[in-house]
């Protein structure tokens, strides 16, 4: 892996690949070791407005394009994505700093994702409407909606694009997609395989620049029809603002800070360590990691012992190297975000009972950390850490980890532990979250939606609902006698 060699950035506007070197140019740095292996191009307003009419004229032919054909063409984009797996998985931890098994399960996943909506999209069905009379025929019929913007994170930069890329292309849309400046790599084997996999000329084109401008320009186009946004909640609540003003659909995957509770009648042992590992993986890079931890009084200190035990195991380090547990934060931001939470933390209280520091003075490195508080006063219990850290505190009955797991405005994920159906039942019913896992981690899979309710967005991505963002619904009623 060491002579891996990173892709060239550039935008695809068509089928012609663009983006001479200026010195607007973002520079793509490895975050184990800080250095330059790449830049970004700075798309200008010619360049969008070249992307929007490549997609528009695209539309005009993809939409009418058989499923079946549309079909094929993505199970052979599945099919590269998997055939490059270890060249994609590659560049994705040198961008992003994920451990290689990581990433080679994300090259995975994606293609899964790519497959079931190659199926699932030959069944996007209308239906008829049984008339008030004889002569009249009622037709429901499911539309592409058009030209859409897709604005992606760096976090998961392949299969989050592919999410949206895929539902797009599925239901006859055509996709300009604005890629994470951060971890690009991703996203330019996105359009790579793709255009090798035969899709048509602009039907996705990939763009790269300054976010506010892209996603402004854009969303006033009037021939863009849909945003799809993952990210956070102050930027997506922007974009939302702007759709608005346009009248424009949106799907909108925001920020989470998934609560768990973990019942007194839960295994301690094997909880504790499955959410570590949950908890770390991608350096806790995860909208639906789970970051506070509510643990019933009963079990809390035996949890406590195999928690911290759990996390002083894992092994921190590039993500190249052999045997690895977990790599380091996409970029610098990071962990001075993850000192500044840690710091208010001893500042207000709180136990840091392992981890707590940066590692070396090389990359983005942070220990694992679990920050062990009685309340919910210290900043790391109300703002989404996006890192390394575990937030953990008892609870007493039912009612109180309740209360506290709703207490913040998001809404995306959350985690119950225990051991009996009628808690299960009871905190599943009563978790305000789009998605709630019980003695697992099952999200995420293609064939289930994913998404979250209040401050973290609305719209689903996979399962059945994955083409409701991306389709019209349109009533005909005909009448098949001719009119006198």
């Amino acid at each position: 892996m060491n002579s891996l060699k990173y892709p060239v950035i550039q935008h695809l506007i068509g089928r012609e690949w663009s983006g001479a070197q200026t010195q607007e140019d973002r520079v793509v740095l490895n975050p184990a070791n800080g250095e330059k292996i790449g830049q970004i191009p700075q798309a200008s307003a010619a360049d969008l407005d070249r992307a929007v009419r490549s997609a528009e004229s695209a539309f005009q032919l993809w939409r009418n394009t058989s499923p079946m054909d549309r079909s094929g063409i993505l199970r052979k984009f599945a099919d590269l994505l998997r055939a490059n797996d270890t060249l994609i998985s590659g560049w994705i931890t040198l961008d992003e700093g994920k451990p290689l098994a990581e990433a080679l399960a994300e090259v995975h996943s994606s293609a899964d994702h790519v497959d079931w909506h190659a199926e699932e999209c030959r069944r996007i069905y209308g239906r008829i409407v049984p008339s008030r009379s004889p002569q009249v025929q009622q037709l429901v019929v499911r539309e592409p909606i058009g030209v859409c913007l897709a604005i992606t994170p760096w976090n998961f930069p392949l299969s989050q694009a592919v999410r949206k890329v895929a539902a797009a292309l599925a239901s006859g849309c055509t996709m300009i997609l604005k890629a994470p400046a951060e971890a690009p790599a991703g996203c330019m084997a996105i359009a790579r395989f793709l255009q090798e996999a035969g899709l048509p000329e602009g039907c996705l084109n990939l763009v790269w620049g300054n976010s506010g401008f892209i996603s402004e320009t854009l969303i006033e186009r009037p021939e863009v029809r849909k945003i799809t946004f993952t990210g956070s909640v102050g930027v997506g609540k922007h974009l939302a603002e702007l759709a608005g003003r346009h009248m424009k659909r949106a799907t909108m995957e925001l920020g989470g800070h998934a609560p768990v509770l973990v019942f007194d009648d839960a295994d301690a042992e094997a909880a504790a360590r499955a959410l570590a590992t949950n908890k770390l993986r991608n350096a806790g890079q995860v909208c639906i990691a789970p970051t506070r931890f509510f643990v019933q009084q009963g079990i809390y200190d035996h949890f406590m012992a195999e928690l911290v035990s759990a996390f002083e195991r894992v092994k921190v380090g590039d993500g190249l190297h052999d045997r690895i547990d977990m790599g380091p934060l996409c970029h610098p931001g990071r962990v001075n975000a993850m000192e500044q939470l840690v710091e208010d933390a001893r500042q207000n209280g709180a136990h840091i009972l392992t981890g707590g520091s940066r590692i070396g003075n090389v990359g983005n490195f942070f220990a694992p950390t679990i920050v062990d508080t009685p309340d919910d006063s210290i900043a790391l219990m109300r703002e989404e850490p996006f890192g390394p850290i575990a937030a953990v505190s008892p609870f007493k009955s039912i009612e109180d980890g309740l209360s506290r797991a709703n207490g913040l405005p998001f809404g995306l994920a959350s985690y119950v532990f225990t051991n009996s159906l009628e808690r299960a039942d009871q905190a599943a019913q009563n978790l305000h979250a789009g998605m709630v896992s019980i003695n697992q981690f099952g999200l995420a899979l293609p064939e289930t939606p994913f998404g979250g309710v209040r401050d973290s967005g609305y719209g689903s991505e996979g399962g059945t609902e994955t083409f409701d963002g991306y389709l019209m619904t349109k009533f005909i009623s005909r009448n098949r006698a001719p009119v006198e």
